[in-house]
């Protein structure tokens, strides 16, 4: 299960139990407020914006898939409504988009329109199901490079086939044939078509520029709804004749039929649909989380995009839309932005632009009929060519994957948008497989020895290279071998490790510095194996040996200290030289309990330098201004901020807290003794939990085992709540420059939780979702 961080507007919701009483079974809080349906006005203004914008692009994209022009509205409007509804991003925008075109012309030009529907209305079930496996950020794990380079491939498709029609003619089946095309259509220009063509680009092109305050009004209008207006304004009042919309009755609309063709056929298709729809989809939700974070007006805290939920709403649409006779849907980057400039504050805007799309299509159908097609094609021909993105071909050039990306663009237009995928999904395995050899083994003699430096990702298909140069090494010499990278597999790793014990053998020495070497530096004699994955633990004895107490005469820690001398301190001491001179620059502030069995570092995979630790019995943060406040947890907090400029503030529970018992546990009678003072700070995190209006939590999908637990999650969520009463952490908070996250720790089962956002109900319970274990590329 994907755990996501939780927002800081989310942080108020906690659980409920009687913690004396026993441990009852939850019930919801009765709803809140009336139910009447209020839609704010910056959400009215924004879904008239979206709508002008995607009512031209609809029916050029339904122009430029040969479907009929009613399928391009009935999707924005199934798109607006459906998704808007049921979708997991509240201010991304579905409908008919130009990333499908070429996928939906040529399952019209292989199947005919109505089994493309039925195809549609097949790929929008497929969805549902990848929804209800929970599998949507996976498709996030594809290479941007890919995404990108597909989505051009497609601009450059769309481009070419809507040429023609700009030009006065037709286009072909396929980008080949209309590359071969083009000369003939250039020997033989409509001049009607091709004015009205270059009058929609050129005001396409120029309304976002026209200076001054006639520019900033002027700029309400959207270019695309602007341009296709006068170009239709033109045409009619000069009496030009060419094609135009024809938006035939809707008593005549084409429904899906039952599919027919080859099944090996349709099934690609539908999983082309599904692939191409699904992954569209979610890149924009994400990017359009990132616009609203990064906007400062209206100041609206919009919930992170659930994408799970969008992918299910989704499907929805899509089923909806085939089985209504309408396009295929997904996210649409571009309304989706213009709906967050546009002020938009939740998913009202979406759904009232496909309420205003419904109306559009049954009271504006001949105003729609006087719309040229040449300017229809000459809109989405500028689509197409936006879509091959200079910003992206930057992104992915310095990340070196420009390969990646030109191939991929150029598969898709040669050989179909499946097809391109795959070959760059190849030659993207090729570069990362290239990437793992390209590694530089080097040795030099020193005064002290002999130093073997090793640059890059050490894998199986550098042992051969490696074992040659450490051959090299003359026997009884001392060897420094110096490991500066990310990655180490077993075959490197055993090679190394036969090859020290040879050396070592025949009388040399050899030290291994660097942040790859730490495993094999240790000493084969220890063999604590049950600590494998964080042995520079050394004293620690995993419960097969008997912990002995600690002499009066402390040998037991200087044995542990000479052992870091001798075995960890060779391998930190480069990078604690660098923190030394450069001072610590923690990501985050991590607060947690003082319990002896936390290891932050080891539950967090962290390192000197990275976390900002303050450790207290209860993991609590005192309310500043009470009487008994302790300015030491708000002297960290306000260090943190101020001076190190933290990014993010974590409060850790754990399991089976002995703070948490106490505080179940004392009476009004029990001795003020130092820690029942301090415990009185948990006192808000136990009223809390008794408390009638919030639901109870649940932890990675179930209840709490029992009072203490239940205790132990209220008090992460209250304590993120006193974090933020904290003057300083509100400031940033309100910046956007902070986040808060809750982690619970489950000791016994050596599980780690993240407090989920779970969207925009407060009637909905928090909930803790266990962190799974992810196979990644490793960052140097």
């Amino acid at each position: 299960m994907t755990c996501v961080p939780t927002r800081t507007n989310r942080l108020s919701r906690i659980t409920r139990t009687a913690p004396r009483s026993g441990f009852q079974r939850p019930h919801s809080p009765p709803p809140t407020g009336g139910g009447r349906f209020r839609i704010a006005g910056a959400d009215l203004s924004a879904s008239i914006a979206v709508f002008l914008i995607a009512l031209p692009l609809s029916l050029g994209i339904a122009l430029a898939t040969g479907a009929p022009l009613q399928a391009g509205l009935v999707a924005a409007a199934v798109g607006g409504i459906v998704v808007g509804r049921l979708g997991g991003a509240p201010l991304q925008v579905s409908g008919p988009a130009a990333g499908l075109t070429v996928v939906t012309a040529e399952l019209i030009h292989t199947y005919g329109w109505r089994t493309t529907c039925a195809i549609t209305v097949l790929a929008g079930l497929t969805q549902l199901g990848l929804a209800a496996l929970r599998v949507a950020r996976s498709a996030l794990a594809v290479s941007p490079a890919i995404v990108h380079g597909m989505l051009a491939g497609i601009g450059v498709t769309i481009a070419l086939a809507q040429l023609h029609i700009v030009l006065g003619g037709t286009p072909q089946s396929s980008a080949i044939a209309n590359v071969q095309g083009l000369p003939a259509q250039l020997a033989d220009l409509h001049p009607v078509a091709l004015s009205i063509s270059g009058l929609t680009i050129v005001l396409l092109l120029l309304w976002p520029r026209i200076p001054g305050r006639t520019g900033k009004a002027v700029r309400k209008v959207p270019a695309a709804l602007a341009a296709v207006a006068a170009a239709t304004t033109v045409a009619a009042v000069a009496g030009l004749s060419l094609p135009r919309v024809d938006l035939p009755s809707w008593r005549s609309h084409a429904l899906p039929s039952m599919p027919e063709g080859p099944v090996l056929g349709l099934i690609a298709a539908v999983l082309t649909v599904t692939l191409v729809a699904s992954v569209e989809s979610l890149l924009s939700a994400v990017a359009v989380d990132r616009l609203a974070a990064a906007r400062k007006v209206p100041d609206v805290r919009i919930p992170r995009a659930r994408l799970d939920r969008e992918l299910a709403g989704q499907g929805c649409a899509n089923a909806v839309s085939g089985a209504l006779g309408g396009l295929p849907v997904t996210g649409v980057a571009v309304r989706s932005a213009a709906n967050v400039a546009a002020g938009a504050v939740s998913r009202n805007s979406t759904t009232l632009h496909g309420v205003w799309v419904v109306l559009a299509a049954l009271v504006l159908v001949p105003v729609l009929d006087l719309i040229p097609l040449a300017a229809l094609a000459a809109l989405v021909m500028v689509v197409g060519i936006q879509m091959v993105n200079i910003t992206h071909m930057r992104s992915v050039r310095r990340n070196r994957e420009l390969l990646v990306y030109v191939v991929t663009m150029t598969a898709v237009v040669l050989t179909g948008v499946l097809e391109g995928v795959a070959v760059g999904i190849a030659v993207s395995v090729g570069v990362a497989l290239h990437r793992l050899s390209k590694t530089r083994i080097t040795d030099e003699e020193t005064e002290s020895g002999h130093r073997v430096r090793v640059r890059g990702q050490l894998t199986f298909l550098a042992v051969p290279r490696l074992s040659r140069v450490l051959s090299h090494v003359p026997h009884g010499t001392h060897c420094t071998v110096e490991l500066d990278g990310s990655f180490m597999d077993h075959a490197a790793h055993e090679a190394l490790h036969d090859w020290q014990t040879s050396h070592v053998a025949h009388g040399g020495t050899v030290e291994f510095t660097g942040r790859s070497g730490r495993r094999i530096a240790e000493p084969a004699s220890e063999t604590h194996t049950c600590c494998r994955p964080w042995t520079p633990w050394r004293n620690h004895h995993c419960g097969e040996h008997p912990v002995e107490p600690l002499p009066a005469n402390g040998h037991q820690l200087a044995s542990g200290l000479s052992s870091f001398q001798r075995n960890t301190a060779p391998i930190v001491r480069d990078e604690l030289a660098r923190l030394a001179r450069e001072g610590q620059r923690p990501s985050q502030l991590f607060l947690t309990c003082s319990d002896s069995r936390l290891v932050t570092s080891m539950i967090t995979s962290s390192g000197p330098g990275d976390l900002f630790t303050v450790r207290n019995v209860g993991n609590l943060v005192p309310l500043p201004g009470e009487e008994s406040a302790d300015d030491s947890v708000a002297a960290a907090i306000e260090y943190a901020i101020e001076v190190l400029r933290v990014d993010s503030i974590t409060v850790c529970g754990h399991s089976g807290c002995g703070a948490m018992q106490a505080l179940l546990t004392n009476g009004p009678d029990t001795p003020p003794t130092p820690l029942r003072r301090w415990l009185r700070h948990g006192l808000p995190s136990l009223r809390r939990m008794a408390s009638t209006q919030h639901p109870w939590a649940r932890i990675s999908g179930r209840l709490p085992a029992d009072a203490v637990e239940q205790l132990c999650l209220t008090n992460v969520v209250q304590q993120l709540e006193h974090l933020r009463a904290h003057e300083c952490v509100a400031r940033r908070l309100a910046e956007g420059t902070l986040q808060l996250h809750g982690m619970y720790f489950h000791v016994g089962e050596a599980q780690a939780y993240l407090l989920a956002d779970t969207g925009a109900d407060d009637r909905v319970e928090d909930r803790f979702d266990r962190v799974t274990p992810t196979v990644q590329k490793a960052s140097a």
